[in-house]
């Protein structure tokens, strides 16, 4: 079978990330079903996928057997990103047990899926790995400074525990493997009540409502904008030579919490407080990628500057609101519109409300 008649499996496609990296393959021309289990998807994520005919959707939860609909298509195959995993820290600690588990027996199911395919495998790690880091900017040989007992830990060491099963079915020769360690990314398609430090920014902002600060705000974080991980992610998937190390995938330009806010307030053009909250626990104090290794391996880095990013993700969130409220509404009001659902193992299984080939696992 030619690679070009085989087909891209994209778990957790219906996400922020993976609707944007589903959209480039597809316009690319590649063949992409999307697992998904929708527990922090957003069915309009979706809407806007199912406008192609080279794509379909496939809702089932990668804790679970991987249903039929894929398992009896395995050797079709080429190509399985695995996006899947909550990814906020109020989404990932609403069921610590389901996170953990969506990192370590979902990846060991889309792994073993990958080896009986002889698919070329790519997992989405994150910068998570590294904790509170206390080398500054994080380097990939960084091992990290992680709390194992802590409430981030069912996600940061959930995914450091997917790293150690991707690696090692490429050091056992049963699957050809990249890791991407993404850091903070942003852009259209994010959920704005996720709890990310960006759409609670940007939909305090637009509501009127006093932008939250934790702690005094001086920690920093480095914001990505959502096509340029895209990008990387799908050349990574792509590079033929590679070595059994991850590469880290964000911009090095760093700012505090404060600055972010305070330049979303200026470009908002008016005057909206700061309130500071208790910092939360093992809040990492820096964040900031080094990115040579994906510069040197990908010929890739960040183009979009970030006022044009938050611009564009200010106007898609303004959209976003005014379809359910008001933008002067109250951010409680709109948590209470789009409040989070139960975990998908926890609620029964439902058809998205989406317009295309749509099957349920």
């Amino acid at each position: 079978m030619n690679r070009s008649d085989r087909l891209t499996l994209v778990a957790g496609g219906a996400g922020f990330i993976g609707s944007h990296l589903c959209r480039m393959l597809l316009e690319a021309g590649e063949q992409v079903v999307c697992l998904d289990n929708l527990q922090t998807s957003r069915s309009s994520n979706l809407a806007m996928l199912t406008k192609y005919e080279n794509f379909e959707f496939v809702q089932a939860d990668i804790t679970a057997p991987l249903p039929s609909t894929i398992v009896s298509r395995t050797r079709q195959f080429a190509r399985i990103y695995n996006l899947a995993c909550a990814a906020s820290p109020p989404r990932y600690q609403a069921d610590p047990e389901h996170t953990m588990l969506t990192s370590v027996v979902g990846t060991d199911q889309l792994l073993r899926l990958a080896e009986a395919a002889d698919a070329r495998f790519l997992l989405t790690s994150t910068s998570e790995v590294y904790g509170d880091p206390e080398a500054h900017p994080q380097r990939e040989e960084y091992r990290g400074n992680v709390s194992c007992t802590g409430p981030r830990a069912c996600y940061d060491e959930g995914k450091r525990a997917a790293e150690t099963l991707t690696f090692d079915f490429a050091r056992s020769g049963r699957a050809d493997v990249r890791v991407a360690r993404i850091f903070n990314t942003y852009g259209p398609n994010m959920d704005p009540c996720d709890g990310r430090v960006v759409s609670n920014v940007i939909c305090q902002a637009l509501s009127g409502e006093a932008v939250t600060i934790y702690g005094d705000g001086s920690q920093t974080r480095s914001f990505c904008y959502v096509t340029d991980t895209a990008e990387a992610l799908r050349r990574l998937m792509e590079v033929e030579q590679i070595e059994l190390e991850p590469v880290n995938i964000g911009n090095p330009r760093e700012l505090t919490v404060r600055e972010l806010a305070e330049l979303v307030i200026e470009m908002l053009g008016r005057p909206v407080e700061l309130r500071n909250d208790p910092l939360p626990e093992d809040d990492p104090r820096r964040r900031r990628p080094n990115i040579d290794r994906a510069k040197a391996l990908l010929g890739w880095e960040p183009t979009t500057r970030l006022e044009d990013g938050l611009r564009a993700t200010m106007d898609w969130f303004a959209h976003e609101l005014g379809e359910d409220v008001a933008v002067t509404a109250t951010f409680d009001t709109i948590d209470r519109h789009r409040r989070y659902r139960a975990p998908a193992h926890r609620r029964p299984l439902r058809e998205a409300n989406v317009v295309g080939q749509v099957a349920t696992g």
